[in-house]
């Protein structure tokens, strides 16, 4: 079974991904010049609670691979050092 905590790093990859698509598709919308001045002051106040919103999961990225130990495990020990005559 997975811990938790690997489940967490998905979900937050997952959320950080679908949020930098997000943002992708809208400046593609917002170069559409179909689109009245209403609407894209709308899509660019959406882009920035988008933003506001990414910034906040790559924080909590940030911190979790900071205090995460590190991906090996490993810690140094001092080898056994046998003399060979």
């Amino acid at each position: 079974m997975t811990q938790p905590s690997v489940l967490d790093q998905k979900i937050l990859d997952q959320n950080i991904r679908e949020l930098q698509e997000w943002l992708r598709t809208a400046w593609q919308q917002l170069a559409d010049p179909s689109l009245t001045a209403f609407s894209r002051r709308e899509l660019r106040n959406q882009m920035k609670q988008c933003n506001a919103d990414l910034r906040v999961q790559l924080q909590a990225a940030s911190k979790r691979m900071l205090s995460q130990p590190s991906a090996s495990g490993k810690t140094f020990v001092r080898p056994e050092l046998r003399i060979l005559a």
